[in-house]
């Protein structure tokens, strides 16, 4: 349902807020609905033929809306002119910030990704290096799409965000090079750059264009390098006082030798679901050989690195596609589970084994599961990363066949939809809503 109009509250509202409600419900409407006549916006909004004509031309004027055509082959006239958002009103910048690469794509107003860049960085790099090369991929992804000035520019990022002073925290154990560019960004471009968690932007992507579409309370399980989560309720994320929501790879579980601590999570829930522990389960149940893998020892909260990182020397216009994504580069663990999952579809000596650990993973992964929902009873929790994407519907399956035996409450499992781009996609859906919110709100 759209927004009540405007112009049936115009008793209590002044008219310059009337006419700023009603700015913003016709932009929304553009942007859900595509190109629409000055008739249908009436129709749609509920407001009076003189008021969505005057709400037009000041659109016009601001550059925010344009004639794009007509409607109906016998039409002409006034009446048949459709009207849309004019997208390169402004440009918008996403950026995954990974360990060892940054990727960065540039959209317009309507969120349609223009060019996309991704570059290594070397383990060697200084950070002034490391800052270096991200500020020019930057560049080069906006003079492929014609702009140099952004609009905003949102970033994710492994680590805390501290939601009171947005800023990343936890510098001890995030690379030196992310916040240096993020103050970089802020001081050489003078636009508004916002700063997210990497997880958290996934779970946006999720909520707008993947697996959450319908939900307005769920929780993102990341299950890659290392395990995280996003929490939203009601609609909105929640990121906690200290925007330390999500950590669930500290969350002590049964299973694991020891239990985890203020500085490091092994013993937590990311030793028994994250890559490394993923890969030493593989090689137990004989899928992969003894020591295959990433060490398992993880001092610092982990990140989602490894799904980017493996594609560091990537440089195109455009997003691969998922099969290039599942192709041998994959890391290790999502390449067997990606393995297993294709095993178990077809009956063969090897399938029992695949079954066997598929099986094992999911119950290792229900018991993180089962502890969110006790707390917080999302009703549908979506496995996002490259494990959660690598075992699909055939491992959310599993890990809602364990979670059933663990828990009462009802939970959908999901696999995530969006993809190995949803931390690019995620800071892409951010910038826009934030360049949109300022854009539509002073249209007036």
């Amino acid at each position: 349902m759209h927004a009540p109009r405007a112009e049936a509250a115009g008793r209590t509202a002044s008219p310059a807020t009337a006419r700023l409600i009603n700015d913003r419900l016709a932009l929304e409407l553009l942007q859900s609905e595509g190109s629409l006549t000055a008739s249908q916006l009436s129709a749609l909004t509920g407001l009076s033929r003189p008021t969505v004509a005057d709400l037009v031309e000041r659109l016009q004027r601001a550059g925010l809306i344009a004639v794009v055509g007509e409607s109906g082959a016998r039409r002409r006239g006034p009446n048949a002119r459709l009207y849309g958002i004019v997208a390169d009103r402004a440009h918008l910048v996403g950026l995954d910030l990974r360990t060892h690469s940054v990727t960065v794509a540039v959209a317009d107003l309507l969120g349609e990704v223009r060019a996309e860049r991704t570059a290594p960085v070397g383990a060697d790099d200084t950070p002034e290096a490391a800052v270096a090369t991200a500020l020019a991929v930057v560049d080069q992804a906006l003079a492929a799409t014609g702009a140099h000035h952004p609009h905003t520019i949102a970033v994710g990022a492994p680590g805390l965000v501290d939601p009171a002073t947005g800023r990343l925290g936890g510098t001890d154990w995030i690379p030196s090079w992310h916040v240096a560019l993020v103050d970089a960004l802020r001081t050489r471009r003078a636009v508004s750059v916002l700063l997210e968690n990497e997880v958290n932007l996934a779970a946006l992507a999720e909520q707008r264009a993947g697996a959450a579409r319908d939900r307005d309370t769920f929780v993102l399980l990341w299950l890659g390098h290392g395990t995280g989560a996003a929490v939203v309720l009601d609609g909105t994320l929640r990121r906690g006082a200290s925007g330390g929501t999500g950590e669930i790879g500290f969350l002590p579980v049964p299973g694991t030798a020891a239990l985890p601590s203020a500085s490091g999570c092994d013993g937590g829930f990311h030793s028994l679901a994250g890559s490394a522990a993923i890969c030493a389960l593989a090689a137990e149940h004989g899928l992969l050989p003894t020591g295959t893998g990433p060490a398992p020892t993880v001092v610092h909260p982990p990140s989602s690195d490894a799904d980017a990182d493996a594609d560091a020397d990537a440089d195109a216009d455009a997003p691969p596609s998922e099969a290039e994504e599942a192709d041998a580069d994959a890391p290790p663990a999502e390449a067997v589970v990606r393995a297993a999952v294709s095993a178990v579809s077809t009956p063969s000596a090897a399938s029992a084994g695949a079954a066997a650990f598929l099986d094992a993973l999911a119950a290792r992964i229900a018991l993180g599961v089962a502890a969110v929902c006790a707390v917080l009873d999302p009703g549908c929790v979506v496995l996002g990363g490259e494990i959660g994407r690598g075992g699909g519907e055939e491992l959310a399956g599993r890990v809602a066949g364990q979670l059933a035996r663990l828990s009462p409450l009802r939970t959908d499992v999901r696999a995530g939809a969006v993809g190995g781009r949803a931390v690019l996609r995620g800071a892409v859906l951010a910038a826009r809503e934030a360049a949109q919110n300022e854009l539509f709100t002073s249209a007036g």
